[in-house]
């Protein structure tokens, strides 16, 4: 089960930060960090694959390869969401920086607008095998979203950062809060 536990308004899209398993998200669509081949190896993408079914990867990989900081978007498979917003956020290598994460975070929220897709939620990317700090990820992906925010009347109202554990919610909370405090913004 995925509950909201830190959220924030802006400019009409709701950002959370939860903690729970991204498979059970009460979203429209589940981002997925790939590689920009768009193969689902562990981590996130082998959970996603292994609720929703090969037909997944083999949709994913049909689009690839793609540039790493972008985006592509299939079905769920059997997992219960309109999409599946991939995010190409490391190349080969399973290497990633910041920056890579913020530009595939927008790339990932622009691709689910694009759709019209209401509601994403979206792993902490790049703290797995892409080697990015926690803090690092939380910082890029949550700035993103401020961002992507403040761009304007938006057809996703709502983007949901679900985190496996404490720890990374904890961080992730934090971020949020303070990417969000009153003066923060200006």
């Amino acid at each position: 089960m995925v509950e909201p536990m830190v959220f924030v308004d802006l400019d009409g899209v709701r950002l959370e930060v939860c903690e729970g398993d991204l498979t059970q998200a009460t979203t429209v669509a589940v981002a997925n960090a790939a590689n920009n081949h768009l193969w689902m190896g562990a981590g996130v993408a082998g959970a996603l694959k292994r609720a929703g079914g090969p037909e997944i990867e083999e949709e994913a990989m049909a689009q690839g390869p793609v540039a790493v900081g972008s985006a592509v978007i299939t079905s769920a498979g059997r997992l219960p969401y309109r999409a599946i917003v991939h995010g190409a956020v490391m190349g080969q290598d399973l290497r990633t920086t910041p920056e890579l994460i913020a530009r595939t975070t927008r790339a990932c929220l622009e691709a689910a607008e694009g759709q019209g897709l209401e509601s994403l939620a979206l792993p902490a990317f790049g703290t797995g095998v892409g080697g990015v700090a926690l803090a690092d990820a939380a910082r890029a992906m949550i700035a993103s979203a401020v961002e992507f925010a403040a761009g304007g009347p938006r057809v996703l109202r709502s983007i949901v950062f679900v985190l496996l554990g404490f720890d990374a919610f904890h961080v992730f909370a934090t971020e949020l809060q303070a990417l969000t405090a009153p003066g923060s913004l200006g």
